[in-house]
């Protein structure tokens, strides 16, 4: 892999971070259990796919 596609992936894997802690977050503050559950969905997909850039490196 060329140094470029690994920084790709790093910010890939940032961003994906970012979201998780953002989404974290939000469930903690959040009351309404439907839209605690949508965001505990989002949660669980950016786990896997930062999860799947984590394995191309």
């Amino acid at each position: 892999m060329s140094p470029k596609e690994l920084q790709y992936i790093e910010d890939a894997l940032g961003h994906e971070k970012f979201l998780t802690s953002q989404c974290q977050q939000a469930v903690s503050q959040l009351s309404d259990p439907e839209l605690k559950n949508t965001v505990n969905q989002m949660l669980a997909k950016h786990r896997e796919i930062f999860n799947r850039f984590y394995r191309l490196v």
